[in-house]
């Protein structure tokens, strides 16, 4: 296992490198300091997703969703409790289906919200519809387990 891990700057798009022990400290980026672990999901478009998901040492969860969808809304606070509770394990992140559907095409999205779940640009796991943050936390935790 390696000392350190790469992080995408959810500011920026940088990458980072990150000491595993210094990961409790609040890393920021090397590049325009923002913080690296916020606690907060951050937006996926075309130009930064596959920076993002192939590029993060960590597992990067991804909530496919849309504007115009109830129970993608619905989803918005489990998603943004699930950001806090994962934080420094998986990163979260959400990509507007309606903006990127070139995105949502490639990855075969036909029902939202779906959840993914990536792991060095691969998908490990795939969920679809809206679900309470403990379920949520505990099938993210499971696929992850390992990663």
């Amino acid at each position: 296992m390696s000392d350190t891990l790469q992080l995408v700057c959810p500011g920026c798009d940088a990458a980072n490198r990150v000491a595993r022990e210094r990961m409790d400290d609040n890393p920021v980026c090397g590049r325009c300091k923002a913080p690296l672990l916020t606690g907060e999901p951050f937006e996926l478009t075309a130009a930064n997703f596959d920076r993002h998901v192939g590029n993060s040492d960590l597992p990067v969860l991804v909530d496919f969703w849309a504007p115009w969808c109830g129970p993608c809304r619905s989803m918005t606070p489990v998603i943004a409790a699930a950001a806090k509770a994962l934080d420094g394990r998986v990163r979260v992140a959400k990509l507007n289906t309606e903006a990127e559907g070139a995105i949502a095409a490639r990855f075969a999205i036909r029902s939202i919200p779906t959840l993914a779940i990536f792991h060095h640009g691969k998908v490990v796991a795939q969920r679809v519809g809206a679900s309470d943050l403990t379920s949520l936390t505990e099938w993210v935790r499971g696929a992850t387990t390992g990663l």
